[in-house]
């Protein structure tokens, strides 16, 4: 018969604090059940519930003065002159303008009355016109209900401050002809809402906050030390978008307290009160004492008991602890040696197996990564475009039938050069003045496809048999220069070459005097340095614009990691390609 292991770590610890969280637990619950069942907190929240009824009601009232005063301005004689087709003289309509500054309504910061002839009546130093009330979208602001008084809480495009206000905003209609309508916005100072709250002195205590349909808080006046969950506000968010009227919510428990909720329909807003749970606990001193006292002695026990406990449990733990602590993701040599008889020692157990995983884990991933990147290189070193090839043999055969032999040798020299320093028995890095001579090939290869199209010039600041890069990165770029930049040109074409030394790195440039790159697409090749290099093909996806370039951007970053600089620069007489490559280049570098 197998023998029963001892008891561990889980059960000698429940045995030794489970008679102490029992005897706490019943003592604490029957004194909070004491004093909750007085009523306490149903006395607060009642009396919150009902300020918040108050203000929501003057609320309301509220918006009915704005929809009075907007009814006012539109029932105006001047505002109606104006919707005509003859429209108002220079002078009435400067009177229009001051007009809405004395409407009967408080705390207007800015108001815009633009006519349906595309007249725009501000204060004076506002200065908008039409094309500035058109761009700020407060144009399709209004639903289209022609006798509503509409309330949004919104950026102040429409006079630029860029702030965040209320805006309150009609459609203005002729009550005599069938003409298009005006419309008018007030744009309302902080004063406007903060009024609600600033007259009632007993709000001082409770979070109080107004939201509009669409979940933004126009308004947040919140007691110090007070801060609302993620949880309570997608909560009152979820109350305000609700589309009811009055209260939407009456002594709803949240985690930061208590809430009371009042939503003004026409206006879309919903004015909210929440009290804190510290308002709420405020009246339990007396349990506090009790808990307390109760506490203080279960606190005794329990120090004495942890003190016994600690000695025997807590010293492995605390070796588990400082292993981990310690554990750099370099040095695995450092195990854990415990021998406790509980279940601490499956766990340093553990703890050393995984060790050792995670060590053939990390070879393993650094072995396959390097055979990733070798077969990425090859793979994309690879992928030439065969279209250039067919194109060369086919004007070589026609060379052949109209040239004669001195054209053809010519054209069959250069491409056998560009073939063999194209493939480079397999090596992937070659010297300079091997890259040199490829896109040189290259070159004389187009001069005579394309007779007189362009001229070069190769100018190399460096020992170029003593300098290593990776192989390919310069004739793509003279490709694209020839494709694109000499697409609408038929004569006198320059591409210039240069390689030098720059503060310590090797620095390659092609420039072509062709038709500019344009700049959208400039800022998309710049950009690609920034994009991982898993994404790079994602950044031309049709492919017939950018594979050359992102052949290049891969290998490169692939081959020198992320120090690697390439970018181009539109000139005022041709477009530049720049390629920056770490350290001096030399074979020694394995670059």
């Amino acid at each position: 018969m197998r023998k029963r292991k001892t008891s561990g770590i889980q059960k000698k610890y429940l045995m030794h604090t489970l008679a102490l969280l029992i005897l706490a637990l019943l003592l604490s619950s029957i004194g909070v059940w004491v004093y909750v069942r007085k009523n306490m907190t149903s006395v607060i929240v009642d009396k919150y519930e009902f300020m918040n009824e108050k203000m929501g009601i003057s609320l309301d009232n509220l918006y009915k003065k704005t929809d009075d005063v907007t009814a006012e301005c539109i029932t105006d004689d001047s505002v109606q002159k104006s919707l005509r087709t003859k429209g108002l003289e220079n002078v009435e309509k400067s009177a229009l303008s001051k007009y809405f500054a004395y409407i009967d309504l408080e705390h207007v910061a800015e108001y815009c009355y633009v006519d349906n002839k595309e007249n725009v009546y501000t204060k004076s130093y506002s200065n908008i016109s039409y094309e500035d009330f058109k761009e700020s979208g407060f144009k399709d602001r209004l639903s289209g209900d022609y006798a509503r008084t509409e309330w949004f809480f919104t950026g102040d495009t429409l006079f630029g401050t860029g702030e965040e206000a209320l805006f309150i905003g009609r459609y203005v209609r002729s009550m005599d002809y069938a003409h298009a309508p005006g419309m008018l916005f007030f744009k309302m100072n902080e004063q406007f809402l903060q009024g609600l709250v600033e007259d009632e002195e007993s709000m001082e205590e409770a979070a109080v906050g107004i939201v509009d349909s669409g979940g933004t808080f126009c308004m947040q006046n919140y007691p110090e030390g007070f801060s609302m969950t993620k949880a309570d506000r997608e909560e009152i968010v979820s109350l305000a978008g609700s589309g009811k009227s009055g209260i939407v919510s009456g002594g709803l428990r949240l985690q930061g307290g208590v809430l009371q909720a009042y939503r003004q329909k026409e206006s879309g807003l919903t004015i909210f009160t929440i009290v804190p749970n510290s308002v709420l606990s405020r009246g339990l001193s007396q349990i506090l004492l009790v808990l307390i006292g109760i506490y203080a002695l279960v606190m005794l026990i329990a120090v004495g008991v942890s003190l016994y406990v600690s000695r025997i449990f807590t010293r492995p733990i605390q070796k588990i602890s400082e292993e981990m602590e310690n554990f750099d993701g370099k040095d695995f040599s450092h195990k854990v040696d415990i021998h406790t008889d509980t279940e601490l020692d499956k766990i340093g157990h553990s703890y050393n197996e995984m060790l050792v995983n995670i060590e053939q884990l990390l070879n393993e991933i650094k072995k396959q990564e390097k055979e990733l990147r070798t077969s990425e290189l090859h793979v994309l070193i690879n992928q030439i475009n065969p279209h250039f090839l067919y194109n060369t043999l086919d004007t070589i055969y026609m060379l052949a039938r109209m040239n004669g032999e001195e054209v053809t040798m010519k054209m069959i020299h250069a491409l056998s050069s560009y073939l063999r320093l194209s493939l480079s028995k397999g090596n992937d890095i070659v010297t300079v003045a091997d890259e040199l001579e490829n896109v040189k090939s290259y070159m004389e290869i187009q001069q005579i496809r394309n007779a007189d199209l362009f001229s070069y010039e190769i100018d190399c600041q460096v020992e170029a048999d003593q300098r290593w890069i990776l192989k390919l990165i310069l004739q793509p770029i003279v490709e694209n220069a020839i494709k694109h930049g000499f697409n609408d040109v038929f004569d006198g074409g320059f591409i210039r070459i240069e390689v030098k030394e720059l503060q310590g790195r090797l620095s390659l440039t092609v420039f072509n005097n062709g038709t500019p790159m344009s700049r959208e697409m400039v800022d998309k090749i710049n950009a690609l340095l920034k994009v991982p290099i898993v994404e790079l093909k994602k950044s031309f996806p049709d492919k017939e614009h950018g594979y050359g370039i992102i052949n290049i951007m891969t290998r490169l970053r692939l081959k020198y990691g992320e120090e690697v600089g390439f970018g181009y620069e539109v000139q005022e007489d041709g477009t530049k390609c720049c390629i920056l490559l770490p350290g001096d280049g030399k074979q020694s570098d394995e670059i």
